[in-house]
Order: C-alpha cells, then sequence, then structure tokens
C-alpha cells in the first residue's frame, strides 16, 4: 500500500515521507512548491527510498482528485494518507486580512477535507485504511495573534475525528497528532533569528500568556514523524478518533 503525504516539501512533511520511506512503504509527496518537491523528493529517491513528487495545490478539490486518481494509476493503492500541508499568518484577530483568513483555511482545512475525501473514498470499497491529520497543540490552546491558525487547525482536528467515526464501521482508522513548537521554518518566521525562536519557545512568553516547554527543548521533525507513524502502523491498530500531543508538556497536559 501506498503512503500519500501532503506538504511534503519540507520541515514535517518532508520529514515524515522520510520515515515512511524507510519503512519501504513508497510515498507519494505531495506539495504547491514544485521546485522544493522535486530536491526533496529526489534526495529521498538517492537516499534509496522509494518517494514519487506530485506537485498539486491541496486548497483545489479538483486537483487534489486528479492527483490521487494519476497516484493509485501509477503507484498503487492508497493505504496510508497523511494530511502535513499548513501555512501560518499572524496577526491580532481584528487585524487579519481576508486575505490572511482564507489562505490559511484554503490550505490547513480546505486541503484536509479534499484529500481525505478523494483518499477515503477509495479505501472504503477496500476496507482498510489509516489517516493521521498533522494539527497543532494552539487547536487546544489560545494563542495570542494566531486566531486564523489555531481555528483552523482545530477545525481539522474535528473534521478528522468526525471522518473516522463515519468510516470506521470499514476499518478505517482516523487520528490527529498536535504538535507544539517544532525546529522548521515555520517556527522561525516567527522571529527575527533561529536562536531566539527557539529561546523563546523554550522559554515561554509571560506577556501573551504563553507557557514554555517543560523538557526544555522543541520538537525536532522527527519527532512528529515517529508519532505519525506510529498511528499509520499495526502497533496502533485498535487506536482511532484520538489525538496525540508532541510538545514537550508545553500545554501542561490539556
Amino acid at each position: 500500500m501506498v503512503a500519500l503525504v501532503t506538504g511534503a516539501a519540507g520541515g514535517i512533511g518532508a520529514a515524515i515521507a522520510r520515515r515512511l520511506g524507510e519503512e519501504g512503504t513508497p510515498v507519494a509527496a505531495l506539495d504547491r512548491d514544485e521546485e522544493r518537491l522535486r530536491e526533496v523528493a529526489e534526495k529521498l529517491t538517492a537516499d534509496g527510498l522509494d518517494v514519487t513528487a506530485f506537485p498539486v495545490d491541496v486548497g483545489s478539490g479538483a486537483q487534489v482528485e486528479a492527483v490521487v486518481a494519476e497516484t493509485e494509476r501509477r503507484l498503487g493503492p492508497i493505504g496510508k494518507l497523511v494530511n502535513a500541508a499548513g501555512v501560518l499568518r499572524l496577526g491580532r484577530a481584528v487585524a487579519l486580512s481576508d486575505e490572511d483568513w482564507t489562505t490559511t483555511f484554503s490550505v490547513n482545512v480546505n486541503g484536509v477535507f479534499h484529500l481525505s475525501r478523494a483518499v477515503v473514498a477509495r479505501m472504503v470499497p477496500r476496507r482498510s485504511g489509516a489517516v493521521v491529520t498533522v494539527a497543532s497543540n494552539a487547536a487546544l490552546t489560545a494563542r495570542v495573534d494566531m486566531s486564523a491558525y489555531a481555528a483552523s487547525k482545530a477545525a481539522a482536528m474535528v473534521f478528522t475525528k468526525t471522518l473516522g467515526l463515519e468510516v470506521a464501521g470499514y476499518g478505517i482508522r482516523c487520528n490527529v497528532v498536535t504538535p507544539g513548537s517544532t525546529d522548521t521554518p515555520m517556527l522561525s518566521s516567527l522571529w527575527s533569528d533561529h536562536e531566539r525562536a527557539l529561546r523563546a519557545s523554550i522559554e515561554g512568553s509571560p506577556g501573551v500568556y504563553r507557557t514554555g516547554i517543560p523538557l526544555g527543548k522543541v520538537a525536532e521533525p522527527d519527532d512528529i514523524a515517529e508519532a505519525v507513524a506510529f498511528l499509520l502502523s499495526s502497533r496502533a491498530n485498535h487506536i482511532t478518533l484520538q489525538h496525540l500531543t508532541v510538545d514537550g508538556g508545553a500545554t501542561l497536559g490539556a
């Protein structure tokens, strides 16, 4: 069975594609950034992994349906879906533009819907499959300047769990991984430099009601990839409709 991973051009998505490829699973790697996606796919292929790049805008239902059909035609049935594509637009709720809001939801929510609809519809007749959506601990705890991002991730989480309830009778499992601060370009974009971003995440910011990280470190993309791989595997055979938070304790178990 093939694994399809969105947001695979970098960060968490690329780490997930590598982790699943290392298990011997053929991976369809999807992203809107065609150049970076091909670079990642070529590197993973050079490392001996079976990874194929499929450029796509996950916000387009038509594009997603076409690329899912092409994936199954070229690689075979999709047995694992990872919704890892995501964008972050920061700003106070009253200052966000329409474009900030719609772009955030186009990728973080519509993308999850489009991929899940196209892939799970094909899983149902086969009566097997597993879906993991990468959300965020911001879906569980309010964050200043993250209203659009947090709302989109909360929507993606509840959608995935509801989908899981609807298709459980077909043997399809749907779960969510909710990372906290992870050492990716998205985290670095929050601050003027990389080291400051890491330090601020670990120490927290009382002025914006944000705790630090009890474990004293930010996650690596591989940490998130391991959690995703577990939930997709037979080791999680009786786990569905759940979310697994990987944030070093930053949300204090919420």
